[in-house]
């Protein structure tokens, strides 16, 4: 390895061991050794440390013997009389740097606590975001596990004008991955360049501004450590399979524009460690053999121009991206930009106009594939302000197409539109709702565009079942109203389909085990009745998967005898998940919590959870941040519920199970739940009303808690007391 890198690294991290121990020192006397110290809403410590090392920092005095770690790490400065193997004392300082750098940030936190906006997106008087607490992880993390988003790149400093940041952001954005920012390059950074020309940063975009300094790099090295251990079953201090996991998995890099200062340097020297190359726009020494990463380690004097392309290939990253001949960027980092009013051309449906989009199967000779029209104005056509009836109908054929895929291939839509930059896309079916900006109209935005991505993209994702696609626009009353009146039958039909399966009418069930390369022993087992605990499949999906994939994640399951109907043991399930878990799961059942409850990977919408003095079980949601009545918040029940494991009384479901039939139909089912927070009441309050009247107890629901009656058990215990709930009176669960 280079010596001026190494010398340069060695030099910076004993800057920054020093400066962190230093404000380590301060802290301690203002505060004292038992003072708390903790990233915001974690259960991870400082992901860091707690991940090579297995320490949990939880108050300044564990901090010491942190320090005491760097010390040991950290080599003596290269001097002319002083040579070293350059390699191993460069990475060592590199980790020491990390360590540090955690420390440094985590007394941040404590000194000043406004200082980041802890939010996932910034305000109006802040841009820095801070370190992602769990909620985002979780939401976020699981992209790296489905391939949603491959990796990320860690920007340090910024290019010269806000064009070039603009388009080296959105460069990387179409190359779907999340953009980490920190520090400045003379005193400009590159989230205040994307802001000043009107790109939206945030975790919605993947433009995510951690931090204003070079410390902050510890933020998304954290955010890797953390994806190994929740998703990829690493155990806290395996720093070995965690740095082995980041280089095989998380195809990230380091972007640096500008000066490269010793305490780059020293940050590169620690991204190097998981494999993370640096790839440089300034004149610096390369280090181009292979080694610790899958290629180069340093690449400098990289043109803006080309800078994303090199990263792409020094770190070995295979990104596809369909290219689509539309006017605007497409792709999946744009599925959270808002159309803000403002911003705003256009509005179709949402109750502004009619609006409506459905898809059906024709036969083959009714379709001609590629065909993409549109019956009346189009935006070209109407001055700003003036919003459209839209109607989409997409008609679809294929020798393996079935009606039962059609509200599969719908769901897409939401997902396909919103990729379009400068559209904002809500609602399905008959409550759609579309915004258009004013950015997208300038640059020739057309409804005909809107068909050219349902078609390229359908034919790319469910190419196995599709041959044929067509897509018709309407912008007239008279034919959205027929569009419409079709699309009414066709939702009823289907509805109705849908409702009447049951676990009972269906002899295959359909496996997951997309996440068992990060939780080996996990094995999801999705029912007509049962939607897979992500939220994401349901039955009908499980099956379009293995029409699509037939040796993909997604496996029919001969469900066999059912050997006990109320907690749902199946002999061909508990073969099937004995065989794909490797033995280590040897039964699991479909309707219970308490009795071998169905495995985890971490990938969950809510948690089960016994509570034993109220004799019920409550819901949490991962979107719920405040504690629930196990004395746990949702982040703490994740650990207990997820890695694979089976944990009698903690379960892992999809927020759809809590209103199926089947809920833990061992415990009581519905009559035994009575906690849930209000938000999840509230988005689920039509069907778990119609449940509670299909179970002959309307005001059931008005017997369960939430936050506002309280948030312990003996809080809540009084408020089931009072209204008679019926878990009070069942046998006990536990």
């Amino acid at each position: 390895m280079s010596r001026i890198i190494c010398s340069a690294a060695i030099r910076g991290a004993h800057k920054i061991v020093d400066m962190a121990e230093e404000k380590y020192e301060e802290a301690l006397k203002k505060y004292g050794p038992e003072k708390e110290v903790a990233f915001p809403n974690t259960a991870y410590f400082l992901p860091i440390i707690y991940s090579m090392l297995g320490a949990k920092v939880q108050t300044l005095g564990d901090m010491k013997d942190i320090f005491q770690e760097c010390r040991k790490l950290l080599p003596p400065l290269v001097t002319d009389s002083l040579w070293l193997p350059y390699l191993a004392p460069a990475l060592d300082s590199g980790m020491a740097t990390f360590f540090a750098e955690e420390m440094f940030e985590a007394i941040r936190y404590l000194d000043a606590p406004e200082f980041y906006t802890k939010t996932e997106d910034p305000t109006a008087s802040n841009i820095w975001l801070g370190a992602a607490d769990d909620v985002i992880f979780r939401k976020r993390g699981v992209e790296f596990v489905d391939g949603t988003a491959p990796g990320f790149a860690a920007i340090m400093g910024s290019p010269a004008d806000k064009e070039m940041a603009s388009k080296i952001a959105l460069e990387l954005q179409e190359k779907n991955l999340y953009i980490f920012m920190h520090d400045q390059t003379n005193g400009i950074s590159m989230p205040e360049q994307l802001v000043a020309n009107g790109v939206q940063i945030g975790w919605n975009t993947r433009l995510v501004p951690f931090g204003k300094s070079y410390t902050t790099a510890v933020f998304a090295i954290g955010f890797a450590c953390r994806v190994a251990m929740a998703f990829g079953g690493i155990k806290p201090g395996d720093y070995h399979g965690n740095l082995i996991y980041n280089k095989d998995r998380t195809f990230a890099f380091v972007m640096a524009f500008g000066e490269v200062s010793d305490e780059w340097y020293a940050n590169a020297a620690g991204a190097i460690n998981w494999g993370f190359p640096t790839i440089s726009d300034w004149d610096i020494p390369q280090v181009l053999p292979t080694g610790i990463c899958t290629y180069e380690h340093v690449v400098s004097k990289v043109p803006h121009e080309e800078i994303v392309q090199k990263a792409i290939e020094v770190r070995g990253l295979k990104v596809n991206v369909t290219k689509i001949d539309i006017p605007m960027s497409f792709g999946p980092a744009f599925e959270g930009e808002r159309v803000r009013k403002d911003d705003l051309f256009m509005e179709c449906g949402g109750g502004r106009t009619p609006g409506v989009e459905v898809l059906i199967s024709k036969d083959m000779s009714e379709v001609e594939d590629g065909l993409v029209t549109i019956e009346g104005p189009d935006i070209k056509d109407i001055e700003q302000g003036h919003n459209l009836p839209l109607a989409i109908l997409v008609e679809v054929a294929g020798r393996e197409m079935q009606s039962d895929f059609e509200p599969i291939l719908e769901r897409q839509f939401h997902h396909l539109i919103n990729y379009i930059q400068g559209i904002m896309h809500m609602g399905q079916r008959n409550i759609m709702w579309i915004r258009i900006g004013k950015g997208a109209v300038e640059k020739g935005l057309s409804f005909t565009h809107i068909g050219k991505v349902l078609h390229g993209k359908l034919h790319q994702e469910f190419g196995a079942i599709i041959d044929k696609i067509q897509v018709k626009l309407y912008t007239t009353p008279e034919k959205v109203a027929e569009v419409m009146e079709l699309a009414k039958h066709t939702y009823a039909s289907r509805d109705e389909r849908l409702g009447s399966m049951t676990d009972e009418t269906e002899e295959i069930f359909y496996s997951c085990t997309l996440c068992q390369s990060f939780a080996p022993s996990h094995v999801c087992v999705i029912t007509p009745e049962r939607v897979g605990m992500c939220g994401a499949y349901n039955w009908l999906d499980g099956k379009a998967s293995f029409q699509i994939n037939p040796t993909g994640p997604n496996q029919p399951i001969q469900k066999g005898e059912c050997t006990d109907p109320m907690n749902g043991y199946f002999t061909g399930i508990n073969e099937f998940v004995q065989q794909a878990s490797r033995g280590a799961v040897p039964q699991v059942s479909c309707y219970s919590l308490m009795n071998d409850p169905m495995t985890a990977c971490g990938c969950f919408e809510a948690i089960a959870a016994m509570l034993p003095q109220a004799n019920g079980v409550m819901f949490v949601n991962r979107d719920y941040m405040g504690m629930t009545p196990s004395g746990m918040k949702f982040t703490t029940l994740a650990g207990m519920a997820g890695g694979g494991a089976q944990t009698p009384g903690f379960m892992g479901v999809s927020k759809h199970y809590i209103t199926s039939p089947k809920l833990l139909l061992a415990e009581g089912g519905l009559k035994r739940v009575v906690w849930l927070p209000k938000m999840l009441k509230d988005e689920l309050a039509d069907k778990l009303r119609q449940r509670c009247k299909d179970l002959g107890m309307p005001e059931l629901f008005d017997m369960i808690a939430t936050e506002e009656q309280g948030t312990t058990e003996e809080e809540i215990l009084a408020f089931l007391k009072e209204k008679g709930h019926p878990a009070l009176t069942m046998e006990t669960a536990v």
